[in-house]
């Protein structure tokens, strides 16, 4: 993916706030980036964008040789169907549906779909397939959900402050399930993020302040989310 100069603006009455200001880059294939910033930096805002949630208000944006700033909302749709998984702090369960059945509805609109079995192999809860969201802790049903956006073997997995409502363990267990994604099936994960100890996981980190993309740095060594120094 290629930005250039993407911004976001919204009118809220009278006032025009920036959400995103003249941000550019590009990510590739097989990389975990992290992407660092306070609350009311641009972060959820630029997640949308690139998820194709929403549209900048101008600049440049390409999937592969794909335009997105000039997609209409049926190409985004597919876009979205297609290519990109979202996993966010809040679970979003249906809580009349199984752990397998939640997982299962992904793949009802995936082409090419990993296996509901071998994902719950690998979130550590094939024991637990059948139990419903209300019968199982706040960690599994984070790990469900991730296996969730997996099963439809998108090219970009969003994550949004995934651990954000979780434990020390259970967070360095969900982390290591995103770089596992990112490492085995050679995927780009982004996650958002406050907590600047989650950046000595990614390969890169886009620093955000005041809508703006101020740093981007590149960590040559990233570290196993286990050895994480909190």
């Amino acid at each position: 993916m290629r930005a250039e100069e993407l911004c976001k603006t919204y009118k809220m009455g009278e006032v025009t706030v920036e959400a995103l200001k003249n941000a550019s880059f590009e990510l590739y294939e097989g990389e975990l980036v992290v992407v660092l910033g306070p609350s009311g930096s641009g972060k959820s805002t630029l997640l949308n964008i690139i998820g194709g949630m929403d549209t900048a208000t101008s600049g440049r944006l390409y999937y592969r040789d794909t335009p997105l700033h000039t997609a209409d909302s049926k190409q985004l749709t597919f876009y979205r169907r297609n290519d990109v998984g979202f996993v966010f702090q809040f679970y979003n369960l249906m809580p009349n549906l199984t752990a397998y059945e939640n997982i299962a509805l992904a793949v009802q609109i995936a082409q090419n779909p990993l296996s509901i079995e071998e994902l719950l192999e690998k979130v550590g809860l094939a024991d637990r397939a059948q139990h419903f969201p209300s019968q199982l802790s706040g960690g599994e049903q984070q790990r469900i959900a991730i296996a969730r956006a997996l099963v439809k073997n998108p090219q970009i997995l969003l994550c949004d402050e995934p651990t954000g409502a979780l434990d020390f363990a259970t967070s360095i267990q969900v982390l290591k399930l995103l770089k596992e994604f990112c490492t085995a099936y050679n995927k780009t994960v982004i996650i958002i993020t406050h907590n600047t100890a989650i950046a000595q996981i990614a390969h890169r980190v886009f620093h955000l302040k005041d809508g703006r993309i101020v740093k981007i740095e590149n960590n040559p060594h990233p570290i196993p989310p286990e050895k994480v120094t909190w």
